[in-house]
C-alpha cells in the first residue's frame, strides 16, 4: 500500500535543538558534569541519588540564573538527562556482550537488564572483566553463561506470582449480553488470563533494591504479558477495562495505587516500573483509570487518595519541556504538549538496537539527538511508525519531539475534565474551576491547530524550529495530512462525542479514509515496516474510537462502532483458537492473524488485548445467532 505524502513541504530541514527551559532534573546534569561527584554518584541508591538531586538544584538556582544556564539553547548540549542506575549501565555491558557471544538469531536484549545479582554489583563486575577473551576480545559460550549461571537471576524472577485476591472463574453478572454459548467460553478463558498476568514484586526487591533494575512497588500488579514482565503505564487503562468486566476491583485499585505510588515516587507515571524507564513516561491515562473505577465502584476514598498525585501528572505534562505555545492564524496563542524524553543514549531494554541504529551518525550531538528521538518515541506508546518521521525512510528521520500529537493533547485534555470532576467529588469546587477553564482552552486549541475541516479529521501538527523564540506561528502545511487511527482518538472524549454535527463530519471522513479493514481498524496507510503501521491493528486503538462512536448518541454511528467492534472480536477469537493465546497485535487485513513488524518478535499474553474484548462483549455483547468465526 502506497504511503501518503511525508513531511510537509512548508517545513525545510533542520536539526533538532533543545527546549529553552529545564525542570527539576537540571541538578542531575550538573552532578554528572563533575567527574569527580559522578565516583560518589557510583556507590549512592538511585532513590539517595534523587534526593541529592533536588537539594543541588536549590542550591544551583542561588548561584546562577536560568538565563546564564542556558545562553544559548540552540546549541548542540546534552540536554535534559535523567540517568539511569550503574547496575543498568553494567547489564547494558552484558547485553552487548550476549549479543556479540551468542548471535543476532533471535536475539532480544531486553532479558539482559531485567536481570537482577546475586552478589553486589563490584562482585560481579570484578568477575565479568576477569572472563576470559580470545585474541579479537570475544567471549566463548560457555564461559559467558558460566558467568550469567553463578552471578545473574533470570529474567523476571523478580517478579514473583500473586493469585488475585478477586478472582472468582466466573463472576456474578458477567457479560449478561454475551448469548452464544461459544463466545461466552471463550470470553471466561480470556477472564481467566488475569490469574496468569498476576504477579507483584519480590520481598527481595525491597531488601536490596540496588541488586535489581525493577522497581519496589506496594501492591500486586497485572503484566502485558511475555516479555513485558513489568507493569506498564497506558496498557493498564484496558487491563482495567477488562478487570472491571470481570469484576475485579480491587486488582484494578492495587494497579491504580501503584501508578500513584510511581507519580509520587519519580514525579511522573514511567513507562514501565523499570530504573531504565525513569527517563521518561508514556501516554497519560491515569486520570481515566480512576474515573472508571470510581463509577463502577463509587470508592470516593481512592478518589481523595489520587486527586494531589493526578495534579502532579498535570504539571509534569505541562512542564517547559512538554509544552510549545502556538500563535493561531487570528494572533491567538494557544499552548499545546509533545512527547519529550529526558534522555540522549541508547534505551537501555533495546541498547544494541539502538547503537545498530545510529551506526551511520558520526557527530556526537546528532547521535545524542537520534537517541532522544528514540526514547520519545517510546513516550509515545507507538514505538515505531513513519507518524513520527520526517520521511519514510527509516528510524534516523525519527523527530518525535517536533510533532504536537493529537491524541497525546486529548488524553491531557480527559486529565484535565477528569481532575475537574473528580476534585467536584471531593467538594473541591477550587480545582474544578481551575480544571475546567484548562479544558476549555485546550478545545479551542484543538479547532485552531489540529482541526482540518476539509479531511474532518484531527492532525498532527509539525513544529518549526525549536528555538528560544515563541510562540511559533501556526502555518496550515505544518499539518500532517498522512491519515493515521490517531487522528480519530478525540472521538473518544466527551467534549467531541457530545457534537453531534462534529461527530457526523468525522465518522464520514473515516468511513472514506482507508483504514477500515475486514478484521479492525489499520493504525496507519503506510505499510513501513514498523508495528505502528499497516497492516497491524492495536487494540487501545480500536477501543477508544468505537467507544467514542458509540457513545455519541447517534443510532448510525454506534451502528459503525459495533461493526467494528465485532470485526476485532472475530480476528482475535480465531486467533485464539488457532494459537491457544492472545496476542498484543493483529493484522488487520487477515482474520485470526497476529500482527509483526518492528524491533522484537510478537508478544502474547496480553493485557490490552484481553481487556479490549472484554470491555467489547461488555457493551455490545454477542447475540445467540451471530456467528464468531471469520
Amino acid at each position: 500500500m502506497p504511503c501518503l505524502s511525508q513531511m510537509p513541504t512548508c517545513l525545510l530541514p533542520r536539526p533538532h535543538t533543545q527546549p529553552c527551559l529545564l525542570l527539576f532534573p537540571l541538578a542531575r546534569i550538573v552532578i554528572l558534569r563533575s567527574s569527580s561527584t559522578m565516583a560518589s554518584f557510583q556507590a549512592l541508591s538511585f532513590r539517595n541519588f534523587c534526593s541529592i538531586s533536588f537539594a543541588i538544584f536549590f542550591g544551583v538556582l542561588t548561584t546562577m540564573s536560568v538565563t546564564d544556564s542556558l545562553k544559548d539553547c540552540s546549541s548542540n548540549t546534552a540536554g535534559l538527562v535523567i540517568p539511569t542506575t550503574p547496575l543498568v549501565h553494567f547489564l547494558e555491558r552484558v547485553q552487548e556482550t550476549a549479543l556479540s557471544t551468542f548471535g543476532e538469531s533471535q536475539f532480544d536484549p531486553k532479558p539482559y537488564v531485567d536481570m537482577s545479582l546475586k552478589f553486589d554489583l563490584s562482585t560481579a563486575e570484578a568477575a565479568f572483566d576477569k572472563l576470559p577473551k580470545s585474541e579479537n576480545g570475544s567471549i566463548s559460550v560457555e564461559d559467558l553463561k558460566g558467568f550469567m549461571e553463578k552471578y545473574l537471576e533470570g529474567a523476571g524472577d523478580d517478579m514473583v506470582y500473586v493469585a488475585p485476591v478477586d478472582f472468582v472463574p466466573e463472576p456474578e453478572g458477567f457479560l449478561p449480553k454475551v448469548e452464544n454459548a461459544e463466545v461466552r467460553a471463550w470470553a471466561l478463558e480470556v477472564h481467566g488470563l488475569w490469574k496468569n498476568l498476576s504477579r507483584k514484586v519480590s520481598d527481595e526487591v525491597l531488601k536490596r533494591p540496588e541488586l535489581h533494575t525493577l522497581l519496589p512497588l506496594p501492591k500486586p500488579v497485572v503484566i502485558p504479558g511475555s516479555r513485558f514482565r513489568e507493569v506498564y503505564y497506558w496498557d493498564s487503562y484496558w487491563i482495567i477495562r477488562g478487570l472491571l468486566a470481570s469484576k475485579m476491583y480491587e486488582t484494578a485499585k492495587a494497579i491504580v495505587t501503584n501508578l500513584i505510588h510511581l507519580i509520587e515516587e519519580y514525579g511522573h507515571v514511567l513507562n514501565g516500573a523499570r530504573a531504565y524507564c525513569t527517563n521518561r513516561s508514556q501516554p497519560p491515562l491515569l486520570s481515566a483509570m480512576i474515573h472508571e473505577i470510581y463509577r463502577r465502584t463509587g470508592d470516593v476514598q481512592l478518589v481523595k487518595k489520587s486527586l494531589p498525585s493526578l495534579v502532579k501528572e498535570h504539571h509534569f505534562w505541562s512542564s517547559e519541556i512538554h509544552k510549545v505555545t502556538i500563535r493561531d492564524a487570528q494572533s491567538y496563542n494557544h499552548t499545546l504538549n509533545r512527547y519529550y524524553a529526558m534522555w540522549n543514549q541508547p534505551r537501555p531494554e533495546s541498547s544494541t538496537i539502538d547503537k545498530q541504529s545510529a551506526s551511520k551518525i558520526t557527530n556526537i550531538s546528532e547521535k545524542q539527538k537520534f537517541y532522544r528521538e528514540v526514547a520519545s518515541t517510546a513516550e509515545s506508546g507507538w514505538d515505531f511508525s513513519t507518524r513520527w518521521m520526517r520521511n519514510h525512510s527509516g528510524l534516523t528521520t525519527l523527530a518525535t519531539t517536533s510533532v504536537l500529537p493529537v491524541d497525546l493533547n486529548a488524553f491531557i485534555l480527559r486529565m484535565e475534565l477528569d481532575i475537574a470532576f473528580l476534585a467536584k467529588v471531593t467538594g473541591d469546587e477550587r480545582t474544578t474551576e481551575h480544571f475546567l477553564k484548562a479544558s476549555q482552552a485546550r478545545m479551542k486549541a484543538f479547532k485552531s491547530i489540529f482541526w482540518n475541516s476539509e479531511m474532518g479529521q484531527w492532525l498532527d501538527y509539525w513544529l518549526n524550529d525549536s528555538t528560544c523564540q515563541e510562540p511559533q506561528n501556526w502555518e496550515a502545511c505544518n499539518q500532517n495530512q498522512n491519515v493515521y487511527a490517531s487522528n480519530f482518538i478525540p472521538l473518544w472524549i466527551e467534549s467531541f462525542y457530545s457534537d453531534t454535527a462534529l461527530v457526523k463530519k468525522v465518522m464520514k471522513s473515516f468511513q472514506s479514509s482507508g483504514l477500515l479493514f475486514p478484521s479492525g481498524i489499520a493504525t496507519s496507510l503506510a505499510n513501513s515496516g514498523q508495528q505502528w503501521d499497516f497492516p497491524n491493528g492495536w487494540a487501545p486503538l480500536q477501543h477508544m474510537i468505537v467507544e467514542g462512536l458509540a457513545r455519541c448518541g447517534s443510532k448510525e454511528a454506534r451502528s459503525l462502532a459495533e461493526d467494528i467492534a465485532v470485526r476485532w472480536l472475530r480476528t482475535n477469537y480465531v486467533a485464539y483458537k488457532k494459537t491457544g493465546t492472545m496476542h498484543e497485535k493483529y493484522d488487520v487485513e487477515k482474520c485470526g492473524e497476529f500482527g509483526g513488524g518492528g524491533e522484537y518478535a510478537p508478544q502474547t499474553g496480553f493485557g490490552w488485548s484481553n481487556g479490549v474484548v472484554l470491555a467489547f462483549l461488555e457493551e455490545f455483547g454477542w447475540p445467540q445467532d451471530r456467528k464468531i468465526h471469520c
